[in-house]
């Protein structure tokens, strides 16, 4: 199955007590219109519930929004509940509000490529399908 044919499945999620959801909006249409299939869990949720979206969802990204400045502990939580259901090869990215120091950290910690302000859609877009054909390939798919 070529990669035209299996649509990237993202899961566009907005955790924690942030209610500022326009950037999570406008990034899961920049996914539909880059043909990506997405979900968008809306606002308010846990740790706990993004990750059990993203597995009954079957996706291959989970892509955070953080505004509310908990990036350093929101984005190693929903890590390492992915790797505890054994879910640890579903990529992890976002963006937000996040110092450029506080992105090279959690890099180190296996969190994935991170946009802050200034990023452009078709960064995050060229980001994920990149690490799609690469992922895939390496799984022989």
């Amino acid at each position: 199955m070529s990669e035209d044919e299996r649509k990237v499945r993202v899961l566009v999620a907005k955790p924690g007590l942030d209610g500022h959801d326009r950037g999570a909006k406008v990034i899961a249409s920049a996914f539909r219109d880059a043909g990506f299939e997405v979900i968008y869990t809306g606002l308010h949720q846990t740790p706990e519930m993004i990750v059990n979206a993203a597995i009954q969802e079957d996706v291959d990204v989970v892509a955070m929004s953080v505004l509310s400045g908990a990036h350093m502990t929101l984005f190693p939580r929903v890590k390492e509940l992915l790797a505890e259901e054994g879910s640890d090869h579903i990529l992890l990215t976002g963006g937000g509000i996040i110092p450029e120091e506080d992105m090279e950290a959690l890099q180190e910690q296996g969190i994935g490529q991170l946009f802050g302000p200034g990023a452009t859609t078709g960064e995050a877009i060229e980001y994920i399908r990149k690490w799609f054909r690469d992922h895939r390939a390496k799984e022989g798919v």
